[in-house]
């Protein structure tokens, strides 16, 4: 350890940076009276000692110096002297080894929830806790930068993108042809045969769920569980140390799967925590931010306490500068030097909620994200909402985003349970233009399913949640599931419910698949993945969780009707156009849209609302697709039909009139299973085509010329 005082050095960027002869420590904390800087090492019987440094330079609230003769590798920390007023929000103590925010590396956890409280007694009243956090919290350890090259971003236009949202550790750990040391990690993402997976599948992004380091929460330790899904993080520049094959080599194995995703065209976007961390409420652990000047990072009232408008104990404040810079500089690390592609933020609405007020789109945090030059050219998804009523924004965001659509989820899921009508399911098939009017139609990031939530197979297989086994009594999940099972609760043997569940899922994947915007499917649904009716398996790290890869029928079927459908809308320009449509005339003489009965003539304005129509007809023009190819030339598609009747009993449909097309060739029929009509002869105009009960079939009408 060095012995010799730090040089002053220059307070950017923040963190822990290699420089000639040692490493530059900058760290903020406008609350402070003094830092030290505790360089970690372990004793001849393993436990943990510390020599402290004095930080003494300070320029505009930030702590630094270079520390001479560290060397990457070297495990610190920081301890923070200053006020501790809980009535106003501040809690330095001295006591408690804090991790860097800015730290890349982050290795250890909390095995004693004791010495990570701050205060003793009640965290408002008690005083300042006296037990030393040191062997009992996480370390930030030095980093050299570099690593692995991540190869050429494949950058993909919106409007051909799919989406395939997965857990790093759940989507391999059950892999039968990825090495044992590999599974569930960053290494074994990259895995030829997982690669061959995502590849033969036809999807073009991975969206990881949170690869930040995170912590898990003390209602988790105290009874022995973890925070599988990750959302809730300690550090926002370090990927999570747990997903590693390798501990220690965390940073080199996620460039090496980026690296591996990209060689193949497949995009990587994360999923990122910006709204809240894992120190909860005032009565939560100080780890990190608290400890540092927590009005810097967390909104708080005027009595000192958290204000949790996320439902995850604290918020963190997108009117700071200090939580606008982290943000920003934590997107920027993993963008230009990890090679990620793009973010879907977790909870955005909160993000747009400085000191936790209203929502406003062109919020500080929001605009500095869209404004700056390198997160300009990512793709920004955001989840337009928080846990509170203000919150609700889908629609709301500015025009570089995207969101996810929640309408899109509710909408398909009502209409294939025959709760609703065809008004809203004709706004989710033709790009959600009542939301997105102004951006394009793949701002609306469609999906039915979603890591929160049912599976595919539990959505068509119950009713009601079954949580118990995250231990909380079955309080916890959403209640708005709209579902439906079929007829029997949960597993059953009849055929019949199992004919129809399967056939309900195919609809609800032919709606997603279909429809104008950009699609999302969640790791597993294409093989029939079941969490046995949990919605909300969040803390359940078993098989409960993980993707299940044995050989099956039933999930080779669906899995290979996913496929036919991806592939019909890569090859199909005209179901993906990035336009919306707006009844513009096109070189056939007709609309580019229309909307059918099921005798065949256009859908009328009363029509549109009889609340007991279940049978829709959407004809697509494209004669004139607004789609390009990658030199900006348009380019001509077939035009196409698709039919939707959510009706439990068959209803006779009749083709439109050769006006539309000369011949109408089935290409998908969600009544068998792999999606495969069973007569794909060419159909007349006017003909009559009994269509069986909750059933989707799409025809292709070829252009003139063929």
């Amino acid at each position: 350890m060095p012995h010799s005082a730090p040089r002053p050095g220059s307070p950017f960027p923040l963190g822990a940076h290699p420089e000639a002869g040692g490493v530059r420590f900058a760290v903020a904390s406008s609350v402070a009276d003094g830092v030290e800087l505790c360089l970690v090492a372990e004793d001849e019987d393993g436990r943990q000692v510390e020599q402290r440094v004095e930080l003494t330079e300070r320029t505009f609230g930030i702590w630094h110096g270079v520390v001479p003769g560290v060397t990457p590798g070297q495990r610190y920390g920081y301890r923070v002297h200053g006020p501790y007023d809980p009535r106003r929000g501040l809690r330095c103590n001295p006591n408690k080894l804090l991790v860097d925010p800015y730290a890349r590396r982050i290795t250890g956890d909390v095995p004693d929830l004791s010495a990570t409280r701050g205060y003793r007694g009640d965290p408002m009243t008690g005083g300042a806790s006296r037990i030393d956090s040191l062997g009992g919290v996480p370390l930030s350890v030095v980093t050299s930068p570099g690593g692995p090259d991540t190869g050429r971003r494949p950058d993909v236009p919106f409007e051909e993108t799919v989406v395939y949202e997965l857990h790093v550790k759940g989507f391999t750990k059950l892999h039968p042809d990825v090495p044992k040391h590999l599974r569930g990690t960053y290494l074994g993402l990259a895995h030829p045969a997982v690669v061959e997976h995502l590849v033969r599948l036809g999807i073009t992004a991975v969206e990881l769920l949170p690869v930040h380091t995170h912590a898990d929460e003390p209602m988790l330790l105290r009874s022995g569980r973890h925070n599988y899904w990750g959302y809730s993080t300690l550090g926002y520049l370090a990927p999570h140390a747990g997903y590693a094959s390798r501990p220690g080599h965390e940073v080199e194995e996620f460039r090496t799967m980026v690296a591996a995703l990209h060689a193949v065209g497949i995009e990587v976007i994360l999923d990122v925590v910006y709204n809240h961390t894992c120190e909860g409420g005032v009565a939560g652990p100080t780890l990190s931010f608290r400890g540092f000047d927590a009005p810097a990072y967390y909104a708080i009232d005027g009595e000192g306490r958290d204000i949790d408008i996320t439902g995850c104990g604290n918020t963190l404040d997108p009117g700071s500068p200090t939580v606008v810079r982290l943000v920003v500089d934590s997107m920027r690390y993993f963008a230009a030097e990890l090679g990620v592609d793009g973010f879907r933020l977790d909870l955005a609405s909160a993000m747009g909620r400085p000191h936790a007020g209203s929502f406003d789109a062109a919020s500080t945090l929001l605009t500095a994200i869209t404004t700056d030059p390198v997160l300009a050219n990512r793709k920004l998804i955001a989840e337009p909402w928080d846990a509170t009523g203000e919150g609700y924004r889908v629609g709301g965001f500015g025009p570089q985003w995207t969101e996810w659509n929640g309408r899109f989820r509710d909408g398909a899921r009502d209409y294939w349970r025959g709760a609703t009508g065809l008004r809203d399911l004709a706004y989710r098939l033709s790009g959600s233009s009542d939301l997105y009017a102004g951006r394009r139609p793949w701002a609306s990031v469609n999906f039915v399913t979603a890591h929160d939530g049912f599976t595919l197979r539990d959505l068509v297989s119950y009713d009601h949640k079954h949580n118990h086994e995250n231990g909380e009594h079955g309080a916890d999940g959403t209640n708005d599931n709209r579902s439906w099972n079929c007829g029997v609760e949960g597993e059953t043997g009849d055929p019949a419910v199992l004919a129809l569940r399967d056939r309900q899922a195919r609809n609800l994947l032919a709606t997603l698949l279909l429809s104008t915007g950009t699609p999302m499917l969640v790791a597993g649904d294409e093989r029939w993945r079941t969490q046995h009716g949990n919605n909300n398996a969040y803390c359940l790290d078993n098989q409960t969780s993980w993707v299940d890869w044995s050989a099956d029928k039933k999930a080779d079927d669906l899995l290979a009707f996913t496929r036919r459908l991806i592939a019909l809308r890569a090859d199909s320009p005209a179901l993906r156009q990035p336009q919306f449509f707006d009844g513009r005339p096109t070189r056939s003489g007709e609309p580019d849209l229309v909307w059918f009965r099921p005798d065949g003539e256009p859908m009328t304005e009363q029509d549109w609302f009889d609340e007991s129509r279940r049978t829709l007809g959407m004809w697509i023009d494209g004669s004139e697709c607004l789609s390009r190819d990658r030199d900006g030339e348009l380019v001509a598609d077939d035009s196409w039909l698709l039919v939707t009747h959510s009706g439990a009993d068959p209803v006779e449909v009749v083709l439109p009139s050769d006006r539309y097309g000369r011949r109408y060739i089935p290409v998908l029929d969600s009544g068998t299973p792999r999606g495969v009509p069973q007569n794909v002869d060419p159909l007349p105009p006017g003909k009559r085509v009994t269509l069986p009960g909750r059933t989707a079939l799409l025809l292709r009408a070829p252009r003139v010329s063929q």
